[in-house]
């Protein structure tokens, strides 16, 4: 099976494919595609384009793409929220299965915790699919992307769906355990 993951940006999007066969995972491609400064109709259609082409040239399997997370500025959260948009529209026009991973889900499932820095996260990535070197961080992102899908996508999907709805009930994961 060929994963496609995206880590999304307005100003660069990240790109990686990795095959899964059986438990092991192998390294297909990883790029980025960056947009021209410009109004924003113009730069979502280079990520449409892009993302649509690298749909075309690796035909993957399936797709899994970061899930957007709010940060101080509000703005910036809505100027990414419709990069993401954009990736989406690209990936769902070609037929592909998306699954969202959140940045925790990402981290945990290539570093073996949610608070990796970057740097972490490239160094278990080139690990995890044997790169000769390390890949630039937003192309690294979108390969933990692709890897937290292979490993047990499904199942971190439906996690991450939950979590939110437990957190309400003054529920938390620790140690592996539902703690209240």
């Amino acid at each position: 099976m060929k994963i496609l993951g995206i880590d999304p940006g307005l100003r660069t999007t990240g790109f990686g494919v990795i095959r899964k066969q059986g438990n092991k995972l192998s390294y297909i491609a990883s790029g980025t595609v960056k947009t021209p400064d410009g109004d924003l109709p113009q730069r979502l259609k280079v990520i449409l384009d892009s993302v649509s082409e690298v749909v075309r040239t690796y035909a993957p399997d399936c797709a899994a793409i970061e899930k957007v997370f709010v940060n101080v500025n509000p703005q910036s959260t809505l100027l990414l929220g419709q990069a993401r948009g954009a990736a989406i529209c690209a990936l769902v026009s070609a037929d592909l299965a998306v699954a969202e991973y959140t940045a925790l889900q990402i981290k945990q499932a290539v570093a073996g915790h949610g608070r990796a820095q970057k740097a972490q996260v490239q160094e278990m990535v080139a690990r995890l699919l044997q790169l000769p070197g390390l890949p630039g961080t937003d192309a690294a992102d979108a390969l933990g992307v692709a890897i937290c899908h292979a490993h047990g996508g499904d199942v971190l999907a439906n996690l991450g769906t939950l979590a939110p709805g437990l957190a309400k009930k003054g529920l938390r994961m620790r140690g592996g355990r539902l703690v209240g």
